[in-house]
């Protein structure tokens, strides 16, 4: 089973500071990380990061949460 969490940046020059900083704090969860944004700017506003994480579901969470509480950011998680 994997469980993967995908992050979604709007306004990402305002967000990506914050969102990295939760990345930074939960550190030990990540396994793999992705970042996406459009093909055509590489300096595109909006993006998405795709997670493979690996803990106990109230670490993940709380995780969720600290990146829900960022105004501009969505999450969702999927395990498969």
């Amino acid at each position: 089973m994997a469980d993967i969490l995908i992050v979604s940046l709007a306004k990402r020059k305002e967000t990506a500071v914050k969102v990295q900083e939760v990345f930074t704090d939960f550190g030990c969860l990540i396994k793999i990380r992705l970042g996406l944004h459009e093909n055509n700017n590489a300096c595109a506003d909006n993006g998405i990061i795709i997670l493979e994480l690996v803990s106990a579901a109230e670490k993940i969470y709380e995780f969720t949460k600290k990146l829900e509480n960022i105004e501009g950011v969505k999450v969702k998680f999927v395990s498969i």
